[in-house]
């Protein structure tokens, strides 16, 4: 024993040395298989180049789109005020081309009618969840791309391997969905007037039976005035307007108590007038007013031209360079698993070497 020193320190410190030169070993094992590491690195170099080019390129295009001006919708709210009619504002416009945009009933009419047809025939008679999951999970992306910055931008990504197709289906896609929302929109105005058309019809008939049903109340009050004017003798009026002394005794001599007053001769020829007429609308006031916002609700159009529910941020350009596979990246990932696998190879074999030795 050296002096000065404890037992476990000197064990700690053999310990240590023992590491060291294990560790030293272990590179020298490596090295003495570098041929081996190297072999496994190639050939997993060589694999992922294979994929890399013998895969078939995908191409993404994006197509952006945004809010639609305040003119764009100008169409969706012409006369609406005019009828007493809510306006149409463009987040009100632009939430229902988002839900539709969004809604998976459009995902699949795109994937039925548009998607599925471009198919090869083996892979079209395939299983349709799986195509429908496919399709979902990898093909048509939508989303926010930027929600902080420009919370109303949405991005329609398809990823093919046609760079053609790729633009061409973000461009038809961003369509579809503007030509639902315009649909729907068109719809839903034309429901409105439809509705106020309905109202105002309603309105109308009211007051027309109202009328009518005045107009042979006030026959009824006449053929009673002319009895008791004729009972009492009275053919020609009693009292004139300029002698009566207050608005209520005017009233009442009009169309009240003492229109007998009037005298049966006025009231036999308002009588024959009244039971002769046929038509009491020009003698409701509101009448004219009513049928002259029916008339201005059926001349009412919306143009498809000069309305639209989106802004194009941008439509999809044919992109040039394929973003899968990605080359470089590949590569890199195979020379390191290639020389992870090949390094754990070689330890395995320098620890069954090793226990050969100690062994023999």
């Amino acid at each position: 024993m050296v002096e000065g020193k404890p037992a476990d320190y000197r064990q700690w410190s053999r310990d240590i040395d023992s590491d060291e030169i294990d560790l030293i070993e272990l590179f020298r094992g490596l090295w003495q298989q570098k041929a081996l590491i190297l072999i496994f690195t190639l050939v997993a170099l060589i694999s992922a180049a294979a994929f890399v080019f013998l895969s078939h390129p995908e191409y993404e295009a994006k197509a952006g789109v945004l809010p639609p001006q305040l003119s764009d919708i100008a169409g969706y709210n012409l006369g609406r005020s005019e009828v007493k009619l809510s306006q149409f504002s463009v987040s009100d416009v632009y939430a229902v081309f988002k839900a539709d945009l969004l809604s998976e009933s459009l995902k699949r009419s795109f994937f039925r009618d548009v998607y599925v047809p471009s198919l090869a025939e083996d892979k079209r008679s395939g299983a349709q969840d799986k195509l429908w999951m496919e399709f979902n999970d990898e093909v048509l992306t939508v989303k926010a791309s930027d929600v902080k910055n420009r919370p109303g931008f949405y991005e329609v990504i398809i990823l093919n391997e046609s760079s053609e197709l790729a633009a061409k289906w973000a461009n038809q896609y961003v369509v579809m969905a503007a030509e639902r929302t315009e649909r729907g929109m068109q719809e839903n105005v034309l429901t409105e007037i439809a509705a106020r058309v309905k109202v105002l019809e309603g309105k109308i008939d009211a007051l027309r039976t109202t009328a009518k049903k005045r107009r042979e109340d006030r026959i009824v009050r006449l053929r009673e005035a002319l009895v008791v004017a004729e009972a009492v003798g009275m053919d020609a009026p009693q009292v004139v307007a300029g002698k009566i002394s207050s608005d209520g005794d005017l009233a009442q001599f009009i169309d009240g108590n003492l229109m007998y007053m009037r005298g049966a001769k006025a009231i036999r020829a308002e009588l024959s007038v009244l039971e002769k007429r046929e038509n009491d609308d020009p003698f409701i006031d509101e009448l004219r007013g009513l049928e002259n916002q029916l008339s201005f609700l059926s001349l009412l159009r919306i143009d498809p031209e000069n309305t639209s529910v989106v802004t194009l941020d941008g439509s999809a350009e044919v992109p040039e360079t394929p973003v899968k596979p990605k080359k470089v990246l590949v590569l890199a990932l195979g020379i390191i698993m290639g020389g992870m696998l090949g390094v754990f190879v070689a330890l395995i074999r320098s620890m069954v070497k090793k226990r050969k030795v100690q062994a023999g």
